[in-house]
């Protein structure tokens, strides 16, 4: 018997990818590097910290992901978040305790994923609906670009929170750092105007780059231009977690690992093409689990999947995650090798590649895409924004998953009630509307059809729905067609049985019509169908109305 060999030999095509994803890859650190040392700022913490984000989280997700392109370290939600809750256990900035605490609020993250998958909690993702993420983010956006403008400027402020740190940034305006400033725009240039004529570039690597050489070689530090100062050279020793800080940090860490899930979902999906093997959402959450516990071990921050990185990684061509990898490797000799020149890189620089990657999360044009569908979610979005600036990020989660319960809650506490009716001269039977008057009824049998699940949130309302259309109608025979309900809930049943006898009591007879197989065996499990016998419970609303005209119509 002939036996194939342990390894087959590579294909022709394998070196070629090699090399499309080696360019992927390596592209995407030139910009990816530049913004985790960006976001590792807006977190209150070292630049180094981005690498170390940039470098595990990614390596691990590489190696465990569904996606086959996803780039996965920090993001500006993520940082944003991160930061909010570090400043929390060390509000004083001390070096040692940032260190323990970022590592514990990683590790927390992961655990969270982790234990999410445990209890097959992928469907978590979609809780926050798509208008209220839109006000959340927007929200994040604009706490982020206020909380880079005194960088910017050159000032220092006392961060108290969005509408107070806006106020205390116009009372120190006089104090402006004029050569800061200019740093800072013409970063801005460098940055808004390579994406403009080149998208998807390594304007971060050349913005960072330049500010570097222009420090280094002015000595712009000595003129009060603010740098990031010593960075460590060389791979970081093992960090582990504090468990004196986990319960101070177990409430944010849910929040940060949703956030961080729901990107990442929403990251993966939106590159994945047609040939892609579809994202697998509870993979996804052992992945992004084990990428933050294993950042922990170096002290990253809290990763997820980006979606302008991944961008990049799609547009150079990248075709799977050895492009992740290459990036990793960058990000390993950029730490191995050029940690001494970051020492030169000026804040100010970092916060305009912050403010200029943030910004796109503010999006007045999705704004108004919602609003000119549905204004009710239109003021979810509002709601879910101002709800970040007036409680903070890590309550503005809290503030955007109530909002979209309350928009579901909403959406279903009243739903549709129709009378059915038949179009004259045809078999065809459909809701009764003002746009067809000439639609029929049938004198004595009232055929009412109400849509979506009922549960103990609108069986209320669709009592006094039915109830006011009998007194309407005043039927011999009510037929409740329920083909559209998938599903009854025990409160809304215990009501049909109670409005069942009370219209029987008083002469109306109630035949039950289209029940889906879900529906017709809790029914069965309540007794209904021994109740109502096989001659009240039908198969469809036109044997209702046959048996109602057979019944009720023909001469005896």
């Amino acid at each position: 018997m002939n036996h194939a060999p342990p390894h087959s030999p590579p294909k022709a095509s394998d070196a070629p990818s090699v090399r499309v994803d080696a360019v992927a890859g390596l592209t995407a650190a030139a910009v990816v590097l530049p913004k985790a040392m960006a976001y590792a700022t807006v977190a209150g913490l070292p630049v180094s910290v981005g690498l170390y984000t940039a470098l595990v989280p990614m390596l691990v997700y590489a190696l465990m992901g569904s996606s086959r392109v996803l780039s996965v370290s920090s993001t500006t939600t993520l940082a944003i978040l991160a930061g909010t809750q570090l400043a929390q256990v060390a509000p004083d900035g001390d070096p040692a305790r940032l260190v323990s605490a970022t590592a514990t609020l990683a590790a927390l993250v992961g655990v969270v994923l982790l234990a999410a998958r445990l209890l097959r909690l992928g469907f978590v993702a979609n809780f926050i609906s798509t208008p209220v993420l839109t006000g959340f983010k927007a929200g994040i956006g604009l706490v982020i670009v206020i909380d880079q403008i005194p960088k910017l400027l050159g000032i220092h402020i006392d961060k108290q929170g969005f509408f107070l740190d806006v106020a205390s940034i116009v009372q120190h305006l006089p104090q402006t750092s004029w050569l800061t400033l200019a740093l800072a725009a013409a970063t801005f240039v460098v940055l808004i105007g390579m994406e403009r004529l080149w998208p998807h570039s390594p304007a971060p690597l050349v913005a960072v780059g330049g500010a570097i050489a222009a420090s280094w070689y002015f000595g712009l530090q000595g003129m009060g231009v603010s740098t990031v100062g010593l960075i460590p050279q060389g791979i970081p020793r093992p960090t582990w977690p504090d468990l004196s800080l986990v319960a101070e940090l177990a409430p944010g860490a849910v929040g940060i690992a949703l956030m961080s899930f729901t990107e990442t979902i929403a990251a993966g999906r939106a590159f994945a093409l047609a040939s892609d093997p579809p994202i697998d959402a509870n993979r996804e959450l052992v992945a992004t689990g084990c990428a933050n516990l294993g950042g922990a071990l170096l002290g990253a921050m809290p990763a997820g999947g980006g979606t302008s990185q991944t961008a990049v990684v799609r547009s150079a061509g990248g075709r799977s995650q050895k492009a992740s990898l290459f990036t990793a490797g960058a990000a390993m000799a950029t730490m191995l090798v050029l940690a001494p020149l970051l020492g030169q890189l000026p804040n100010a620089t970092l916060a305009a590649v912050v403010i200029v990657y943030s910004v796109g999360l503010i999006d007045p044009a999705e704004f108004r895409a919602i609003r000119g569908v549905r204004s009710m979610e239109f003021r979810w979005a509002l709601v879910a924004c101002v709800g970040v600036l007036v409680f903070g990020t890590l309550k503005g989660i809290v503030v955007a998953i109530i909002v979209s319960m309350i928009g579901l809650a909403s959406q279903t506490a009243d739903p549709r009630v129709s009378v059915v009716a038949r179009k004259r001269g045809t078999d065809v039977l459909r809701p009764l509307s003002p746009d067809h008057p000439d639609d029929e009824l049938f004198d004595g049998l009232l055929i009412v059809r109400p849509e979506g699940r009922l549960f103990f949130m609108n069986v209320q309302a669709v009592r006094q729905r039915l109830q006011a259309l009998v007194a309407e109608h005043r039927p011999k025979v009510l037929a409740l067609d329920l083909s559209r309900v998938p599903d009854i809930e025990y409160s809304a049943l215990q009501a049909l049985i109670e409005g069942e006898k009370k219209m029987t009591e008083s002469g109306i007879v109630v035949w039950l019509v289209g029940m889906n197989p879900s529906v017709l065996e809790v029914a069965r499990h309540a007794g209904i169908d021994q109740r109502l016998g096989p001659e009240r419970m039908l198969f469809n609303a036109r044997e209702a109305i046959a048996q109602y005209q057979r019944l009720y119509l023909t001469p005896a």
